[in-house]
């Protein structure tokens, strides 16, 4: 599948409006794109006026706000609904306004270019094109991406047929090794929340969950789905249940609150568990999918109104190396919950991807709440970006993964990959066997400590894929930096990569920083055995 993932930072030592919007991930090699921009003050405006208007849309009686003026160059008196309804409420017309000023905030110039040769791509494979938006700055997490659309009367990019949009970061821990399942295997746990009849809403979570049509000639073949429930248990319970690896997804409703270690789930009275902490766990114990039915899962912590960078729940758990978090953006309530979790569990359950099934159970939400109330707007999706979003597959299907155990008749290489500075003195770095990280800081596996270097400057990646009974790796270098400064050696000459990814061969030379740097070799030994 055709897939593009766009970047947006804000530029340092620039001015506070300053920021970059660059093709992390194109289909094709020539999409690797960058412009450089300042934040629109009409968008600015137009946010406020959002935040004026649903935040906390729960307790808020939207249409009691008084229609206000136009903030911007689109006029809002001319905006319509989808589908050209005529009642065009203040709320269709802000929202509709919010979501265009944010696409041609972000899709202009080469960016637009790299989009719609991306999705005519798509278009002929006859598949869509999986999108994904990466947001560096955290004073922009907050905003709803989900709702930007071209022009009025078009789908916003969540909603379109033919796009499957999700968040994600590129600073994560390596995807481990996911298990094939054929079931869907679900630990709902019931947290504190004063709001909530326990049993009751025990009772109805789990009958939304198991629900589903029956299997016939005109239906799909549904997959079997399993729900244990836990109601208000210690961190130690919720950790031994985990451990059984019985699960593939995990599904948390409560009480919830932002917090700078990813955020705070409360569990059984006196008992909570922040980001960090359940991250460890969820990865260690085969969890692909994480649904947080709390508020404010998807979003930052702050301090004196500033957001904390890499602090929502969803943040946290991705760049820990689960594969797919769902978390809500602001307050949801519990009617609009339970419509969005079974319309998500059908689809999950008809072997859906993730990003499709949350496509599908949005768009639900939509028909059912209108297009003018923020419902559809609050599930956040943030996807790993190795992660296809396969929740489970067919019986018939192949199985991808290698086994935990050795098979007979199977080659296996032994790989041993590494960097090695080719200056008098120089290191060797032992790569790892995910990804390893090149940059300035000390948190990065490979550390050049040198002016010229960003924080992070780029990652060489290993992956594995199955040719018959042979396992080969590959390894790329992708590109991270501030100004695209990561050069390799090729017969024309050095070239500079500019944010896009190429694959290494053994012998390679490669520079990060500056024409005149530091020049590294790639080194890659490999035998087998079998």
């Amino acid at each position: 599948m055709s897939c593009l993932n766009l970047a947006i930072a804000r530029l340092v030592n620039t001015g506070t409006d300053n920021f970059a919007i660059w093709v992390v991930k194109a289909p094709y090699p020539s999409g690797y794109v960058l412009r450089d921009c300042v934040l629109d003050a009409e968008l600015n405006q137009v946010w406020q006026e959002w935040q004026q208007m649903f935040a906390g849309h729960a307790s808020l009686d939207i249409s009691s706000f008084p229609t206000s003026p136009s903030v911007n160059t689109i006029p809002l008196t001319l905006i319509s609904s989808p589908g050209g309804q005529s009642t065009s409420p203040y709320s269709s017309r802000l929202m509709q306004s919010l979501g265009i000023n944010l696409w041609r905030w972000v899709f202009d110039g080469a960016i637009l270019g790299s989009w719609e040769r991306s999705r005519g791509m798509a278009m002929g494979q006859h598949r869509p094109l999986r999108f994904r938006l990466e947001i560096r700055d955290p004073d922009l997490i907050a905003l709803p991406w989900e709702i930007m659309q071209p022009e009025a009367g078009q789908s916003a990019i969540s909603l379109s047929q033919d796009i499957l949009f999700s968040r994600t970061t590129s600073e994560v821990e390596p995807l481990p090794e996911l298990r094939t399942d054929q079931t869907l295997n679900i630990l709902l746990v019931l947290g504190h929340d004063h709001k909530l009849q326990l049993d009751q809403e025990a009772s109805l979570l789990k009958k939304i969950l198991l629900e589903g049509r029956p299997v016939g000639k005109t239906t799909p073949v549904y997959a079997p789905c399993t729900v244990k429930i836990l109601v208000q248990p210690t961190a130690k319970e919720l950790i031994q249940e985990l451990e059984t690896k019985a699960y593939n997804v995990f599904f948390y409703a409560g009480h919830g609150l932002p917090d700078p270690d990813g955020g705070s789930l409360f569990l059984g009275t006196g008992f909570k568990i922040n980001g960090i902490e359940l991250a460890q766990v969820l990865t260690r114990t085969g969890i692909k999918l994480g649904v947080f039915n709390a508020c404010w899962g998807a979003q930052p912590a702050a301090i004196d109104h500033q957001a904390i960078p890499a602090s929502s729940l969803a943040e946290v758990l991705i760049r820990h190396g689960v594969p797919a978090v769902l978390g809500m953006r602001d307050e949801i309530a519990d009617a609009e919950s339970h419509s969005f979790i079974q319309s998500f569990a059908e689809a999950l359950r008809s072997r859906k991807p993730i990003d499709e099934a949350v496509a599908a159970a949005r768009q639900e939400l939509l028909t059912l709440y209108k297009f003018n109330q923020p419902a559809w707007t609050l599930p956040v999706l943030y996807l790993h970006p190795d992660f296809d979003g396969e929740l489970i597959k067919s019986v018939d299907e192949g199985i991808t993964e290698l086994p935990d155990t050795a098979i007979s008749g199977l080659s296996t290489p032994i790989n041993t990959a590494y960097l090695r500075s080719l200056a008098p003195g120089g290191k060797a770095w032992l790569l790892r066997s995910g990804v390893t990280r090149i940059g300035r800081t000390k948190d990065n596996d490979i550390v050049i400590p040198e002016i010229y270097i960003s924080k992070r400057h780029a990652e060489i990646l290993c992956r594995n894929t199955l040719n018959g009974t042979t396992s080969t790796a590959t390894y790329y270098l992708q590109d991270f930096s501030t100004y695209g400064t990561t050069w390799y050696l090729s017969p024309n000459g050095w070239q500079q990569i500019l944010r896009e990814e190429v694959p290494l061969k053994s012998g390679m030379q490669l520079m990060f920083g500056s024409s005149k740097g530091e020049i590294w070799e790639f080194i890659w030994e490999e035998y087998s055995r079998g």
